[in-house]
């Protein structure tokens, strides 16, 4: 559900934004606003899955989710439509990491955990890319509005699952109370980031008020990390981000994120806008990516990060995307989809498939029981977090690139056809030139794998500390706990 909501409302926004007279420059934030509620309450959701137990918190958010999604469904208007993603962005903070949390806990051995990601990993990639698929569906038969109202019977499955089904480990909760100001500076933080990159398309240029967001945002976030690094019960344990490995993990999450994003929405635009594809065939036009994606996440991932030391296999994976993206820069109006469209969407489904399964699993390994929710909710921070701010800063690119290339060739246009063509070809050069950034930022996402991830096969044996950590890790509140 959560992932489906990220692309889902993709293929509906052309059609929503024509019913509830949404502007341009304002479209993104159907994107951005659920972006950056899940990823700026991820750091919160997940201490509260490790105080409330995650089965409680996975309820709370189903129950949450479905009532945004109703919401949504119902917006007379484009600032209630933003305003029901942000709070679906809101409960996904909890979903997210009670979910990714419990398969830590659940699964340390070797093979299971692998094949437990590898599936986890899947259904992140494909939730995605189904959503696109679904979203076409809806929005050419019913209406783009029931790209909200299908999250509800999703809601009543999954907590009829999960009151039924899931049994947590016991004694496995964080007994220290939350960290308010923590959340409050981490949340603000994030919202003056993304708020500024956005800024950068309705100003020209850097204005007083970009420049303000992006400094109010690098003193919060800065006075988060002291305030972590002080607190006793901190929100975001900084031990948790020092660890070498795990850090390179979040990096290449946040950094590969960005393309991905970047992907399902600029490209819904140019097959719908440029090509002329209805809805669902823009959906289908995706199963590329669902494909590559498929394999990368449960078979090639599962099968060598066991046997294969990480970077051998997050760098040239990485590398893959990053040719994907150096294919997109290459679209024309008149590109075929069988000779670019489609190998570049293959590509860049198995190599973000395998590499961001196997980061996932790296972020997550050897982590003790009670932090097990606050790391999850870094995997889901990472990748929410990179893809607001990435949906932003291609947005921006793409529009002015667009906009600059209708102002130095107006005057060549002079019947109605070629203005269309000229329309046309100003938002396919807003694509090719966001693309030119995707591979930018793959690039770095590479470098980041090579540099940071240094470790041998992290995951070859489950370590020590969840043998039996479940009665003993939690100091702070295992004293309080009766004896079994």
């Amino acid at each position: 559900m959560t992932v489906l909501d990220s692309t889902i409302v993709n293929i509906a926004l052309p059609a929503a934004q024509h019913d509830l007279g949404i502007s341009g420059a304002d479209k993104q934030w159907a994107v951005t606003a659920y972006a950056l509620a899940f990823g700026g309450l991820l750091l919160l959701g997940g201490r509260i899955a490790d105080l409330w137990g995650r089965k409680r918190a996975l309820v709370t958010g189903l129950v949450g989710f479905a009532l945004a999604s109703a919401l949504g469904g119902a917006a007379p208007g484009g600032a209630t439509m933003f305003g029901a993603r942000a709070l679906q962005g809101v409960f996904a903070a909890l979903l997210a990491p009670a979910t990714l949390s419990l398969l830590a806990v659940l699964f340390t051995d070797t093979k299971q955990r692998a094949r437990a990601f590898g599936i986890y990993g899947a259904i992140t990639g494909v939730g995605g890319a189904f959503g696109l698929i679904l979203g076409g569906f809806l929005t050419e038969y019913l209406s783009w509005r029931w790209t909200f109202f299908v999250n509800i019977p999703f809601a009543v499955v999954a907590t009829t699952g999960a009151l039924s089904v899931i049994r947590e480990p016991a004694d496995s909760r964080h007994r220290a109370p939350l960290d308010i100001p923590g959340g409050l500076l981490a949340t603000t933080g994030l919202v003056a980031l993304v708020w500024g990159f956005t800024r950068t398309e309705a100003a020209d240029g850097p204005g007083t008020l970009t420049v303000s967001l992006f400094v109010a945002s690098a003193v919060l976030l800065l006075a988060f990390v002291r305030t972590e690094a002080k607190v006793r019960f901190p929100l975001l344990p900084l031990r948790i981000l020092t660890e070498r490995n795990r850090a390179g993990a979040y990096l290449v999450l946040a950094l590969a994120a960005v393309p991905m994003f970047g992907l399902f929405l600029f490209l819904t635009y140019y097959l719908q806008l440029v090509k002329g594809y209805s809805p669902v065939r823009t959906g289908f036009a995706f199963l590329p990516v669902i494909a590559g994606l498929i394999v990368g996440s449960t078979q090639l991932s599962p099968r060598l990060m066991t046997r294969v030391p990480p970077r051998l296999v997050m760098a040239p994976a990485l590398l893959l995307a990053t040719v994907s993206m150096v294919l997109l820069t290459r679209l024309e109006v008149g590109s075929a989809y069988a000779s670019l469209l489609l190998p570049a969407q293959l590509m860049f489904g198995l190599g973000t498939g395998t590499a961001l399964t196997l980061a996932m699993s790296l972020a997550t390994h050897g982590i003790e029981p009670h932090d097990t929710g606050v790391a999850s909710a870094m995997v889901n921070a990472s990748q929410r977090v990179g893809g607001a701010v990435g949906t932003a800063l291609l947005n921006t690119v793409a529009a002015s690139a667009t906009a600059a290339y209708l102002t130095t060739h107006t005057a060549d246009t002079t019947t109605p056809a070629a203005h269309q063509l000229l329309q046309a070809q100003a938002l396919v050069n807003g694509c090719t030139q966001a693309s030119w950034w995707a591979t930018g930022i793959l690039v770095l996402a590479t470098l980041t794998s090579i540099v940071l991830v240094n470790a041998g096969i992290p995951l070859s044996s489950p370590p020590s500390s969840h043998v039996n950590t479940t009665s003993t890790t939690d100091t702070e509140g295992a004293s309080q706990m009766p004896e079994r």
